[in-house]
């Protein structure tokens, strides 16, 4: 045999040779996540629900459950972090032009309001956005809730980051531009000089009167950490490396070494961390941030020891019951920690807690406490936000990151 024909034969056995691993693999590749394709659907279903291809807000909270009736504030609401989470976990859930009808409802309030409120009306959006808000019958009057009027400088970064997403996936500007615009408004407004920096909590109440939230959430720092480093990555000569480090810098104040694990954040006086009660979100999301340091792996050790709850967590440390929300948040940390078999055991917990209509309800049990203030709660309802976080987990799609 000649070398020529010896080596197109070799070629022959090679192709032949990757067809079969390509089939191999094909036939014993692990099925798709049930947790994913049901948290898609789901979402993608509610979209499409709205008629049309322009922008929309959806509901926060599906209408089943007895407790809804006593949430008037929750029923039509959009909770822009909710928004936000669906418009990444659709792009992961290879939905874009779902993604992008929330994302456009987010630029217009962006563009338009005088700043992004922390809710909006849900559905259909046209030229203008709308703030929620509902009859109250016992005050015969039209009544709106001063959070909802209010921005946090947390739910204002991960609207820039459901942004960045859909600029990342279309390369269309607009995008860009707004999330500029929201970090800008970060930068300008909520920068802080007390302490150790960083940028304060925002604006709560109406426009009238708003009143300065001055204490500092560790929470926030990480979203803005992720923010930041994203900008600063694609918009260079945008001066986002400034603060970035202004937030990783704070973010360094409230690690607290002995226990292993985050404080909240701070008090109004912006310097002394607040170790008196304790999140579970902080301590997952420090798991999350681009370019985590290596000492931060203790807090997932410490939302065991304090948070978990039978195959959950707990939002607080009073373990009185399961956040689902939280618990999709571990299972992601969990992938991004290479603790596969860890994930798989919340996601499994997730699967078991799907609503009727589709989506992830809030909580396992009726209600359970959050510890950040006497009358917050979250409530079995089903939860846009719970479903978008079971879609990131069970995809693997880390929202602080660019997707890969």
């Amino acid at each position: 045999m000649t070398p020529a024909r010896r080596a197109r034969g070799l070629r022959r056995l090679a192709i032949v040779a990757l067809a079969c691993v390509a089939a191999f693999a094909q036939a014993h590749a692990a099925p798709a996540s049930p947790v994913a394709a049901k948290s898609c659907a789901a979402l993608k279903g509610r979209v499409d629900a709205v008629a049309g291809k322009g922008a929309l807000f959806l509901r926060s909270y599906d209408g089943e459950g007895a407790s809804q009736a006593q949430e008037p504030a929750l029923k039509t609401a959009a909770f822009v972090y909710d928004q936000a989470l669906a418009v990444i976990a659709l792009s992961a859930c290879d939905a874009l032009p779902q993604a992008s009808r929330v994302g456009e409802a987010l630029r217009l309030a962006a563009n338009t309001d005088t700043r992004l409120r922390n809710a909006y009306r849900a559905g259909p959006v046209g030229e203008k956005v709308l703030r929620n808000g509902w009859w109250d019958a016992a005050q015969q009057r039209w009544v709106e809730d001063g959070y909802q009027a209010g921005t946090a400088t947390g739910n204002v970064a991960w609207a820039a980051l459901a942004l960045l997403a859909l600029h990342q996936a279309t390369h269309e500007a607009k995008w860009l531009d707004a999330a500029r615009s929201l970090g800008r408004w970060v930068v300008a407004g909520q920068s802080d000089t007390r302490g150790a920096g960083g940028f304060r909590g925002g604006v709560n109440g109406f426009d009238e009167a708003p009143v300065p939230l001055d204490w500092k959430s560790t929470e926030h720092a990480l979203d803005l950490v992720a923010l930041f480093d994203w900008l600063a990555a694609i918009d260079r000569g945008g001066g986002w490396d400034k603060p970035a480090s202004a937030a990783r810098t704070f973010l360094a104040t409230q690690w607290d070494e002995r226990d292993g694990r985050f404080a909240i954040g701070t008090g109004v006086d912006g310097v002394q961390p607040n170790l008196q009660t304790s999140a579970l979100d902080v301590q997952l999301w420090s798991q999350l941030v681009p370019r985590a340091e290596p000492r931060w792996k203790r807090a997932l050790a410490y939302a065991e020891r304090t948070h978990a709850v039978d195959c959950g967590f707990d939002f607080d440390a009073d373990r009185d019951g399961i956040w689902l929300e939280g618990t999709a948040q571990a299972a992601l940390a969990y992938r991004v920690r290479g603790e596969r078999a860890a994930a798989d055991r919340r996601l499994a917990c997730i699967a078991r807690e799907f609503a009727p209509g589709g989506y992830v309800y809030a909580t396992r049990e009726p209600r359970i406490t959050t510890g950040l203030a006497a009358d917050a709660y979250y409530f079995r309802l089903p939860h846009l936000g719970a479903t978008a976080w079971a879609a990131l987990a069970a995809l693997g799609r880390n929202p602080y990151v660019p997707a890969r």
